[in-house]
């Protein structure tokens, strides 16, 4: 058995420091280190005030440009409590010595300041809330124009556990050929844990990448979970977010799997396509829709629903964002709308404002419950944070944070189905409740 006997040692030397002497002549090698390191963690300190000073001036901007220039005096009323810098730089420079003094393996000094920073964001409590590094950050800036190198799969996050879940496989795509499944837990990229790896920086680093370079993927399955290696070749994919069909009686179908920027085209084109073979009724699937880009969603809602309010964000100083119901045109057939547990975000915008007009039935499941806005920040040096400035509410207020919207019909896919087929009973469900309707 191995035994540790540094730890007298260590506590000994901890009050040392604290009582500002050093008993050995490694003690007194230990305190011209941390005085060589010194400017080094003035600097990481300074940053960290800089990043705030820059985030301030951001925020401020952002505001601005939210009010449409009526800057208000908002940040008046924001909490004044401050970080204690001469703390903060006393306690960094004591676990550097202890870092010098007892850390076995070599320091890299980049990856310590960037994890000072993401600390930082980490202590918010918000699992939305996240710093990213100058690579996470240029990774992150691909543009979202629905074609990509990777391999057609929607995956989700748990935000307590930050558990990532394969959510949809494309049809005809590298993740169907290569085994994987709905319901698949993704725990290893070519033998490295990315549990807990923030989901963006996930799929634009790990999962996309160059057309025909390949990787392994080991996920988790079933109930037994069980470990199983995919071999998975990234290949370009121009991602089809929105199909459609005809179902019997003049009930159109049309599902959504994400929204991404040719979402509302792919919308509006599949239902005018179910319109031309008689459509007459229609159900929109949003049943494991992760979310993504608002503009879409509102884009779809004006679609569909008439002229007015369709949804508005707030920010921490009462500021609102309004996006309104502009085509005077509308789709006045009888409608259902099926989610479930992993319908999030601008899918949930897209429910709540179809209960909230009284436009049709919502079928299924409650949804996740994410509410709230997040907006990238960049901090000037190549780094960048990701954090959460806004909720967004339904036109009756609502607040759907944390607790999702409830289905006006509460129904359980039954073990074994499959989502769109005939074996699906929630969309059995959605069929009857239309049928039912003049």
């Amino acid at each position: 058995m191995f035994e540790n006997h540094e730890n007298d040692d260590l506590k000994e030397y901890i009050k040392e420091r604290k009582d500002g002497k050093t008993a050995t002549d490694a003690g007194y090698r230990i305190e011209e280190r941390a005085k060589r390191r010194k400017g080094r963690l003035n600097g990481i300190v300074c940053f960290i005030a800089g990043m705030i000073v820059s985030f301030v001036l951001v925020y401020v901007g952002f505001v601005i440009a939210l009010n449409n220039g009526g800057f208000t005096s908002g940040l008046a009323a924001t909490n004044v409590s401050k970080l204690d810098y001469r703390k903060i730089e006393e306690k960094t420079s004591l676990l550097q010595s202890i870092i010098d003094k007892y850390f076995l393996f070599d320091e890299d000094m980049t990856k310590v300041e960037d994890g000072i920073y993401a600390g930082m964001m980490n202590g918010l409590d918000d699992p939305y809330t996240v710093y990213y590094t100058k690579e996470e950050y240029k990774a992150l800036n691909e543009d979202t124009e629905g074609k990509y190198s990777g391999i057609g799969a929607t995956v989700s996050q748990n935000p307590k556990s930050k558990i990532i879940t394969i959510v949809n496989v494309f049809d005809n795509s590298p993740a169907k050929e290569g085994g994987l499944l709905a319901g698949d837990i993704i725990y290893k990229i070519d033998g490295e844990e990315v549990t807990g790896t923030d989901l963006d920086v996930l799929v634009k680093t790990k999962i996309r990448g160059v057309e025909g370079s390949s990787f392994t993927m080991t996920v988790i399955r079933g109930d037994d979970r069980k470990q199983i290696d995919l071999n998975l070749t990234r290949r370009s994919i121009e991602i089809q977010t929105v199909t459609s069909k005809m179902l019997n009686d003049g009930i159109g179908y049309v599902a959504v799997s994400q929204f991404d920027a040719l979402t509302s085209a792919q919308f509006k084109s599949n239902i005018e396509s179910l319109k031309s073979q008689g459509m007459k009724k229609l159900i929109v699937d949003l049943r494991g829709n992760p979310g993504g880009l608002l503009d879409q969603v509102v884009d779809m809602l004006d679609y569909i629903l008439p002229e007015g309010l369709v949804l508005y964000t707030e920010d921490k100083n009462g500021n609102k964002e309004e996006y309104y119901a502009k085509n005077p045109d509308e789709l006045k057939i009888p409608m259902a709308v099926l989610v479930n547990e992993n319908s999030a975000s601008a899918s949930e915008v897209f429910t709540a404002t179809f209960k909230d007009f009284k436009w049709g039935k919502v079928v299924g499941k409650t949804t996740f419950g994410k509410g709230i806005v997040q907006n990238v920040l960049p901090l000037g040096d190549g780094t960048a944070v990701k954090i959460t400035t806004q909720h967004y509410y339904p036109p009756s207020g609502y607040d759907l944070h944390k607790v999702g919207i409830k289905p006006d019909v509460d129904v359980d896919l039954n073990d074994g189905a499959v989502i769109g087929s005939d074996s699906d009973n929630q969309l059995g469900k959605a069929v009857e409740i239309l049928k039912s309707e003049e």
